[in-house]
């Protein structure tokens, strides 16, 4: 497949360029001007059309929490205990949930999906592709991270049921605990192994270990400045890698988060101020920590915002503000890098996998349809 003569997004050039580009295997294979055809390969010509990676969501929960559900499709939290880092996504995500189809319409082709924030640790999250019916072969990556919360989720979930935590000093005492188990449950099954010894696993300490090992990040909800600081300051004690998700009053201190080298995954940020957390929430977030050298990625949330709208959410940014560029690499690139599978999507390059949409209009122009999306050379949907 060419898709010949479309505007398409290339980070070494700063935005959009007139090019062709080839598809084959699964990869993009040739980005150029005047390809050769000599295969006789199908033809597509994207005259006046937008061309650009497959959006990236980093932070969602499709699958998790199902449309047109109540009860019986909210599978995201396990409200019986605050620590609950066995939990893993790829065991309640339901591909069939209406929202998958929706948000490759819209441009989404991954996305990185996982538990809410009723629990201080809640489970790890998968970065999925969106396109496919069985979970175990859209996985990218699983676990990509472990879920962490901050605030007013947590301390209201169990406070209101007369257990801890009750405060937010409660919330940072439960996640130490947890991280000190974790550290003495290591060092416990290496001394067992070394010796010969029988070691009793324990599942909830296991799924800890790759964040002790930092080869997953603490992927921590946090929306106000105050537990912003305490996620980071928790992680330096502990040395492990740290995301901040919502980051709502990042603004207020960017250029802290900035000088720790943190990427930020901001959003939910359309929609009503519906606790007092949000109080602070701005469209100018994305701007501000983007200007101060943060790498920001722009987050739906799912179903909070829904999935499809993405790239509404990175428009509204910029109309407050943020550069045009670096919104589109906010929903492209920034979140495979946070993700770590930039060496796959993200971006329009030669190698990487050939998620691609092609677009009516500019992708962040409220009125753009998708006309074409693939994923991984496959066309997923079509007008």
């Amino acid at each position: 497949m060419i898709i010949r003569n479309g505007l398409i997004f290339l980070i070494e050039n700063d935005g959009f360029t007139k090019k062709d580009i080839e598809l084959k295997d699964g990869k993009i294979e040739r980005i150029g001007r005047n390809l050769s055809n000599d295969s006789g390969s199908e033809e597509f010509d994207a005259e006046g059309m937008y061309i650009t990676p497959g959006l990236i969501d980093a932070h969602s929960h499709i699958g998790l929490f199902n449309e047109s559900m109540r009860w019986e499709g909210e599978d995201g939290n396990e409200e019986f205990d605050p620590v609950t880092p066995d939990m893993n996504a790829v065991d309640g995500i339901n591909p069939f949930d209406i929202s998958f189809r929706e948000a490759l319409e819209g441009g989404v082709t991954t996305a990185s999906t996982g538990p809410g924030s009723a629990n201080v640790i809640g489970g790890s999250f998968a970065t999925v592709s969106l396109y496919g019916n069985i979970v175990d072969n859209m996985v990218i990556q699983s676990p990509a991270s472990m879920k962490c919360a901050f605030g007013e989720n947590p301390k209201g979930v169990y406070g209101q049921k007369g257990k801890a935590p009750v405060t937010r000093m409660g919330v940072a005492a439960i996640l130490r605990e947890t991280l000190v188990k974790a550290e003495n449950y290591i060092a416990r099954k290496e001394d067992a192994q070394y010796k010969g010894e029988h070691f009793d696993i324990d599942p909830k300490m296991e799924a800890m270990i790759p964040v002790i090992e930092k080869d997953i990040p603490l992927k921590a909800h946090a929306h106000r400045a105050d537990d912003i600081c305490t996620a980071i300051r928790i992680a330096k004690e502990f040395n492990v890698k740290l995301t901040l998700e919502h980051c709502t009053e990042g603004h207020l201190i960017a250029d802290y988060i900035a000088e720790e080298g943190l990427s930020a995954q901001v959003g939910p940020t359309f929609g009503s101020r519906t606790k007092v957390e949000l109080t602070n929430k701005s469209f100018e977030t994305a701007k501000i920590l983007s200007e101060r050298g943060v790498k920001v990625s722009i987050i739906t949330d799912h179903p909070v915002i829904p999935q499809q709208s993405l790239n509404m959410c990175a428009a509204m940014a910029v109309k407050a503000g943020m550069d045009e560029f670096e919104a589109l690499k906010a929903i492209t690139l920034n979140p495979a890098q946070t993700l770590g599978i930039d060496h796959l999507k993200g971006q329009l390059k030669e190698g990487l996998d050939a998620d691609i949409v092609i677009w009516d209009q500019h992708p962040l122009d409220l009125q753009a349809s998708t006309v074409r999306v693939y994923v991984k050379g496959e066309e997923v949907f079509g007008r």
